[in-house]
């Protein structure tokens, strides 16, 4: 407990002191992986809130966002993502006929904006760069929404929720394309209005 709660006042100090420019690569953000999920946190699928402070401290540093109160994070079966991301919140069940797009939607999280809340599939634990690389991404939607930053499209405002998430994965050496077989046409369509 004595690690835990030394390591939790590390994540915040350094979250507090610096920024991660996009130049140093090399440097790598204050995160513990074996301490993102911890039981004494709130049990199994309990994030960490210095985890959560420290990206949001992160993303404020480095994107210009203004810091908000943490997010609720709560953990949901894939199928419901997959219902979010295709029905826009409407109906908590898979899309039927396309099982290759549940099972890519459950892979990722989706954030609410009406209730602040980030969904991650169940099972997620965030032991990977790439796993916490999504909630670094809701983060951003959570931020944006706290700061009612207004866009032309909902493409426009994943813009700058993928150049953080690219940002994060980059400082391990990883990318949307090796972690997410997320390409430049891919993030190019996600990310522009197109109609």
């Amino acid at each position: 407990m004595l690690k835990q709660t030394l390591l939790c006042t590390a994540l915040i100090t350094a979250g507090m002191t610096g920024t991660v420019s996009a130049q140093q690569s090399s440097h790598r953000p204050p995160i513990d992986y074996t301490l993102v999920f911890t039981e004494a946190d709130g049990g199994p699928g309990a994030v960490n809130p210095a985890v959560l402070a420290t990206i949001i401290k992160w993303l404020a540093g480095n994107f210009d966002l203004p810091t908000a109160d943490q997010a609720r994070v709560e953990f949901v079966p894939p199928a419901r993502i997959a219902a979010f991301r295709y029905r826009g919140f409407a109906q908590p069940q898979a899309p039927k006929g396309d099982e290759q797009a549940m099972h890519e939607a459950g892979r990722e999280a989706v954030y609410d904006d009406a209730t602040r809340t980030i969904y991650l599939p169940e099972g997620w634990r965030g032991a990977t760069p790439a796993e916490v690389s999504v909630l670094v991404h809701e983060m951003v939607h959570h931020l944006q929404n706290g700061a009612r930053l207004k866009y032309e499209c909902p493409q426009e405002r994943e813009k700058l929720a993928y150049a953080a998430q690219e940002r994060w994965l980059g400082q391990y050496d990883r990318s949307l394309a090796s972690e997410f077989e997320i390409d430049p046409f891919t993030l190019l369509v996600r990310t522009r209005c197109m109609g």
